[in-house]
């Protein structure tokens, strides 16, 4: 099941960064009886870090992502739920990332983009995990491409979720990796993504 789901994602989101791989955005609207539905579907290809200011799709580590390698983001909201998806081309074959949804936008320090978004935040045991935050670790197949979504039965407040963050490897989950919980390591590349929210 979770294979299927996994391929499932994958062509969708792979259609995602073909459809945006310029770097632009696209609303998604839809509704069906009794189901208001809105979101976002946005491309771009990583860069190496230069000037100041915002930058679309940052590489800090070309080992992992090089330049010219390719993300695909989408958010779907429906009824104060959302599935956010993610997708990376170009990366580095069988690497395994940790990737999370952060509270600011990208620059040419990997710091800038904040902290992970907490739907609850600081709020015990609501704290580091996939339930208060938005995970989308993935490991990049042999042709270095890699897909995954989460859902959640919550929404993004408005203006408080401003990127995504690839992270040198996965997400700590209690003990796993030795590590806190949340920590997946250095930041090596940012996507700005102007989030959806309540």
């Amino acid at each position: 099941m979770r294979e299927a789901m996994t391929a499932m994602t994958a062509v969708t989101m792979t259609a995602t960064v073909a459809l945006a791989a310029g770097g632009g955005a696209a609303a998604v609207q839809g509704a069906g009886e009794g189901h208001a539905a809105h979101g976002l579907r946005m491309g771009g290809q990583f860069e190496a870090p230069s000037g100041g200011g915002v930058l679309q799709a940052v590489t800090y580590d070309e080992e992992l992502v090089p330049a010219g390698a390719r993300i695909g983001v989408g958010q779907r909201v429906t009824n104060g739920t959302m599935v956010v998806s993610v997708a990376v081309e170009g990366v580095e074959p069988g690497h395994a990332f940790g990737v999370h949804v952060h509270t600011a936008p990208c620059t040419a320090d990997p710091d800038d983009a904040g902290g992970h978004y907490q739907h609850r935040p600081g709020e015990e045991p609501w704290r580091a995990n996939p339930r208060n935050e938005v995970w989308l670790d993935l490991t990049a197949d042999a042709s270095g491409r890699g897909a995954e979504e989460a859902r959640h039965g919550w929404v993004f407040r408005e203006g408080e979720a401003r990127s995504v963050v690839l992270h040198e490897h996965a997400t700590a989950v209690g003990g796993h990796h030795g590590g806190t919980p949340g920590d997946a390591g250095e930041r090596v590349a940012c996507f700005t993504v102007p989030f959806a929210g309540e």
